[in-house]
């Protein structure tokens, strides 16, 4: 099977309903799958906000609660993969903790299938927290990272 056909055959898939295909030749073995988009509305993200001073409960909140931003957004892996904070094993993190990003900007990659995917940040806003080990695996809709939002 020659390049060409290959490419084309990954087009057609692509634009298939297909969710995944095993073709196995004398010397070749190729395996696509994809995940089947939802048709559903979109959900809002979850906003988490500091509990209020006029709450029912009269115990003393930690002071790590205390300190948290009022409202911290998710960004959630899009695909399952390994997640990795830089570009390259030798090159300094795309974001650190307290980084302030911009909307569009990379904030990881997420390697599935030997393609290496840039995620980028849904929102302007200062990195709070990264949820996950540089190397680990991630599943589809994982929270990654939280970014307050900074106007």
């Amino acid at each position: 099977m020659k390049i060409a056909e290959i490419k084309e055959l990954i087009t057609l898939f692509s634009d298939s309903d297909i969710t995944e295909l095993l073709l196995e030749l004398d010397n070749l073995k190729l395996h696509l799958s994809k995940l089947k988009a939802s048709t559903s509305q979109p959900v809002e993200e979850p906003v988490f906000d500091k509990p209020s001073s006029a709450a029912v409960d009269d115990r003393p909140v930690p002071e790590a609660i205390q300190e948290q931003p009022t409202k911290l957004r998710e960004i959630l892996a899009p695909m399952v993969g390994i997640f990795y904070r830089a570009p390259s094993p030798d090159s300094d993190p795309y974001v650190e903790v307290g980084t302030l990003v911009e909307k569009g900007q990379t904030l990881c990659i997420i390697e599935a299938m030997k393609l290496m995917n840039e995620i980028e940040s849904e929102y302007r806003g200062r990195v709070a927290e990264i949820l996950v080990e540089n190397g680990q695996p991630v599943e589809y809709g994982q929270p990654l990272f939280l970014i307050e939002p900074v106007e």
